[in-house]
């Protein structure tokens, strides 16, 4: 029974247990419906919310699009404007600088045509502002320009004064031929005129065109013209001189006079080396041919005297031979040796100070180009290059010793040379006559043909036949 109870108290558990555990299954599934349906509440909403912002955001797309598509095209526009701007601003420059060109042209044309106007007498009036202005000075330039032509194209006749070559006043006629050329007609002096400076004229020192002047003046016309043409009469034109040796000189400055004492004493040298030169030369193969014959008979005495009448170099090498013509071969050729020997400073003398002088020539001819160098840039450093005529004075001296030392060099190089080898030449025939009359002497002495010999038969002790 107990055992019953039990078990139906376990059965009555367990149908309590599933009871209970029934109702909180139904619990909870209310509970998940109630969250799913939350859920899908919340879903439905935010995909709702979802497609609102697409919509949004496309339509902030499109507006964004449509602004850009209109920005492009203001940007394109703005571009095309700014070309067509840059454009114009370039053809304005371009315009600009023409304009500024012919400006610049206009004001030197102007410029030349006051300064043409002004040397033929006329002013050209200071231009005032404005266009116009301007343009009444262009006309009033171009109508005094051709006056101005017409005039100096034709052949004038006034009175004036002009000077003299001498540098005296004189008053005559004029005849002006354009405005290049003037003649002048005076009772002291006639001739073509020449810019004197200050629009002043002078007597061109040159005769040949005083005819052409008087003929003018009378009215003849001469089949040619002597003209001096000049361009303005504001400079003074002077007569070209013509440059002694000395005044070259003095250009070259110390250094050209140290040249031309060197060139002197080259020339003294040459002179006295010639000298004696020419007093040690003889015809030495005449002088040989004249003692042969003597020789060839024995008669030194006759051979000496002969070469003591020479007086020359070889002369003297050939009496010193002679004397000692019976010595052996060997000693005579000593004796050869040591004349020609006290003959060779007498020969060599001056011939190595003519070619000193030949080969410092040129060097201070470039010490005097280096001077006038350094003399033109200290001229240039104070005063600058506005004169040329300072600067004549160092470039005169740098190339006038120059030339100085190569005058002084060539000369003397070419004639010592020339010297030297005339001095070597006749020490080469001093010892070649030496030489032959030592060979002569020597053939003589063994050409002498000895005694006919003794008969055996006439020798004492000899047998004797007797027919």
């Amino acid at each position: 029974m107990r055992t019953l109870t039990m078990v139906l108290v376990t059965s009555f558990t367990l149908l309590g247990a599933t009871w209970a555990t029934a109702q909180d299954q139904a619990a909870l599934d209310a509970a998940y419906k109630r969250e799913f349906a939350f859920l899908e509440a919340e879903r439905s909403a935010l995909e709702q919310r979802i497609r609102d912002l697409d919509a949004r955001a496309a339509k902030t797309v499109a507006e964004a699009e449509e602004e850009l598509a209109t920005l492009q095209g203001k940007v394109m526009g703005a571009a095309l404007e700014a070309d067509r701007l840059a454009d114009q601003l370039m053809q304005t420059e371009t315009q600009a600088e023409t304009a500024q060109e012919g400006g610049d042209v206009l004001a030197g044309m102007l410029t030349q045509a006051a300064a043409a106007l002004e040397r033929g007498g006329e002013k050209l009036p200071v231009a005032q502002e404005g266009e116009t202005a301007v343009v009444e000075q262009v006309r009033f330039a171009f109508r005094k320009v051709v006056e101005l032509l017409e005039r100096q194209g034709s052949v004038r006749r006034e009175e004036g004064e002009f000077f003299s070559a001498t540098g005296r006043q004189v008053r005559g006629t004029i005849l002006r031929v354009g405005n290049i050329a003037s003649y002048g007609v005076s009772d002291q002096v006639a001739g073509a005129l020449a810019p004197a400076g200050d629009g002043q004229l002078k007597v061109w020192p040159e005769n040949a065109t005083a005819e052409t002047a008087i003929a003018l003046a009378n009215g003849a016309s001469p089949e040619r013209l002597k003209l001096f043409l000049y361009e303005a009469l504001d400079k003074g034109v002077e007569a070209r001189q013509e440059k002694t040796a000395l005044d070259v000189v003095k250009a070259g400055g110390p250094i050209g006079w140290v040249i031309v004492v060197l060139g002197f004493a080259a020339l003294v040298m040459i002179a006295l080396r010639g000298l004696f030169l020419w007093r040690a030369a003889s015809n030495t193969d005449r002088l040989v041919d004249e003692i042969i014959p003597k020789l060839r008979v024995g008669d030194v005495a006759g051979a000496l005297a002969v070469c003591g009448n020479a007086k020359s170099a070889a002369g003297r090498v050939l009496t010193a031979t002679l004397k000692h013509i019976d010595r052996p071969r060997d000693h005579l050729e000593d004796v050869i040796s040591e004349s020609v020997l006290h003959e060779q400073p007498h020969l060599d003398r001056f011939g190595s100070a003519i070619l000193v002088c030949a080969a410092v020539g040129p060097l201070l001819g470039l010490l005097g180009t280096v001077t006038g160098m350094i003399a033109t840039f200290d001229v240039i450093t104070e005063f600058g290059t506005g004169n040329p005529k300072l600067l004549s004075g160092g470039i005169s001296e740098a190339l006038i010793t120059t030339e100085l030392g190569l005058i002084v060099a060539i000369p003397a190089l070419l004639v010592g040379n020339l010297l030297t080898g005339w001095a070597e030449n006749i020490k080469d025939a001093m010892d070649k006559s030496a030489l032959r009359v030592t060979n002569i002497a020597t053939g003589v002495a063994l050409s002498t043909p000895p005694p006919p010999p003794v008969p055996s038969s006439e020798l004492p002790g000899s047998l004797v036949e007797v027919s």
